[in-house]
This record gives C-alpha cells, sequence and structure tokens, in this order.
C-alpha cells in the first residue's frame, strides 16, 4: 500500500510518499480502508520532532491522527462493527496514523460515520470537534446564557467552537482576521474581532464567562486573560506549551486543554452533523502524495482552514 512516512524528525521534506506494508489487525482492532485524514497542526509538531516528551512515536512513522473510511477486516474481540461499516475517529495520537491507503484502529475509538456529508469530509471532524466539545463543556460547563471569548475562531476548532457554544445558548465573541471573519460570522459569532486591529486584552465590553484560547498570543496577552473573566470563570487553552493563567483569588480556572479521543463524544457530534446543526467545513482537498508539501505550505503560513488529505482510490 502507499503510505506518507517520515523516518527522521525535521522540516517537510523528511516526509516520504512510498510503499508500506499492509497491517494486520489485532485482538480490539479493526483494519479500515481509508477515504481520508486530515492536516492537524500537531502532525507538523510531531514530525518536527518537538512533541517526543508528551507524544513518542516509532519511526519510521505514519501521520494523520484522524481517520474517515471503511472498515475492511476485523480483529479478534470485535463488537459492533462490521466489513463495510463507514466509520470515522481520533487514532492513538503515538500510533501510526492514516496518511495511507489503510490504518489499523482500536475499534473502541471509532463511530458510524455522519450519513449527510461525504465520508472522506468527515475526516475534517474528529480531533477538532473533540477539543472544542472537550474545551466547552468537559472544562467550562457552558451554560445557556453565558458569555463566551474565542480566541482564534478562524481555526478549524475555532470554528466548531463557535457552533457549539451559539447552540449551548451563549453569547459567542470570536477574534479572527479578516480571511475568515465572514466564515466565522456564518458559524453563528454574535461579535467578531480583528485580531490584528484590536489588542486580545480589548477584545470584550464586559466581562466573559469562559475563554478559548486557541492561537498563540503574546505572554503579556495571555497574562492579561483573566481580568477579562467573571469571577468563578474559566480560561481553557490549547496552545499548552504556554499555561493557562489563573486568578485564585477570583476563582477563575486556568484549564491547559490535552484533546482525548471519545467515541461517545464524537457521536454525539455525528448526530449533529446529520441533523445540521453542526457544519463541516473544509477548505481544500489534496492527494495524499501532496501531503509533504501541504506541510510544507503550513510551515510558510500559506494554510487557511481545514485540509482534508484524500487516500488513493478514495
Amino acid at each position: 500500500m502507499k503510505a506518507v512516512r517520515f523516518h527522521e524528525y525535521g522540516d517537510p521534506d523528511v516526509l516520504r510518499y512510498e510503499d508500506a506494508e499492509r497491517p494486520v489487525p489485532g485482538a480490539s482492532e479493526v483494519r479500515i480502508r481509508v477515504a481520508a485524514t486530515s492536516f492537524n497542526p500537531v502532525d507538523a509538531s510531531i514530525r518536527a520532532g518537538g512533541m517526543r516528551g508528551p507524544i513518542p512515536v516509532t519511526l519510521p512513522h505514519t501521520p494523520g491522527l484522524d481517520v474517515a473510511g471503511t472498515i475492511d477486516a476485523l480483529g479478534e474481540d470485535v463488537d459492533g462493527f462490521e466489513v463495510g461499516d463507514e466509520v470515522i475517529g481520533f487514532l492513538p495520537m503515538t500510533g501510526v496514523g492514516a496518511a495511507a491507503e489503510y490504518v489499523l484502529a482500536p475499534a473502541e475509538v471509532l463511530t458510524p460515520a455522519p450519513e449527510n456529508i461525504p465520508l472522506a469530509d468527515a475526516a475534517a471532524l474528529p480531533l477538532v470537534g473533540l477539543t472544542a466539545w472537550q474545551a466547552l463543556f468537559d472544562h467550562a460547563d457552558l451554560a445557556d446564557g453565558q458569555r463566551v471569548l474565542v480566541n482564534g475562531a478562524g481555526g478549524a476548532v475555532g470554528g466548531y467552537a463557535v457552533q457549539l457554544a451559539k447552540r449551548a445558548g451563549a453569547h459567542v465573541i470570536a477574534t479572527a482576521g479578516s480571511r475568515s471573519a465572514e466564515r466565522v460570522r456564518a458559524a453563528g459569532a454574535d461579535e467578531v474581532v480583528d485580531h490584528t486591529a484590536t489588542a486580545l486584552s480589548s477584545a470584550v465590553a464586559e466581562p466573559v464567562d469562559v475563554v478559548l484560547n486557541l492561537a498563540p498570543v503574546d505572554p503579556d496577552q495571555l497574562a492579561a486573560l483573566p481580568a477579562l473573566v467573571r469571577p468563578g470563570g474559566v480560561i481553557a487553552n490549547t496552545t499548552v506549551w504556554m499555561p493557562a493563567p489563573s486568578d485564585e483569588a477570583r476563582g477563575v480556572r486556568g484549564v491547559n486543554l490535552f484533546v482525548r479521543s471519545d467515541a461517545g463524544q464524537l457521536s454525539q457530534l455525528v448526530d449533529l452533523v446529520d441533523s445540521g446543526e453542526l457544519r463541516v467545513d473544509v477548505a481544500e482537498r489534496v492527494p495524499l502524495a501532496e501531503l509533504p508539501a501541504l506541510h510544507a505550505r503550513a510551515a510558510a503560513g500559506e494554510v487557511s482552514g481545514k485540509v482534508v488529505v484524500l487516500s488513493p482510490g478514495a
């Protein structure tokens, strides 16, 4: 089968489109004929070697944490799935990824794919959708009527966060650049702040209950976030190399978010997609052979929005 792998850490040119052995499922695993994976910034960090501590991988390594595809083989002790089922999932971060024609997945991380969008496009949902869901509901306990500031709403996680927060009854303030402002408004943001013209510390006119920090910011701006939050509020931060600030005196919690695979939550996201309550936005679709070039474009800041990577024959 064809796969994209890197045999050493480094720049995007370490990625190779090459032949690899087709894997055989073990106990509690299924083999998936991949329709698509997607590009996530963490893929680049893993490839560059910057995540060897928290996310150790075995070389050669195949990237691609998201998978959408069709089950074509079952290992022992797999219940609830059959050959031919279309599924999606967020794969184990230290395992072999889905930038290949076939990939193995623990059955427990999978859920049936959405029925109302193309199977390949569904690869744009798992990691970023789960990140948004867990930030809002697991960590921030978002409630109807609260005010939410989403910093970095123009990114893939931000787009889902805006939609989910608005659906939950929140008033959503979103920061975004000019390229993504209209997309963020379409996602349901009540207010859109141009982050290139307004400092994050000035993004809200009155305190919010929740801040989602989804984008790198100046350390001084990050440290100023608790002042924007009401007593008892939450700052959920995905830029974990810069720890989330807190204000214990006012009960403002800072949470550093490490997303986890959760098939139950992913199933709820799929239900929202199929009911039309959650939109899956795909900015680009590129063939697997062009994944090295995609990494290079991302490193140059030339990628905006969610990119789906199509397996050969998908």
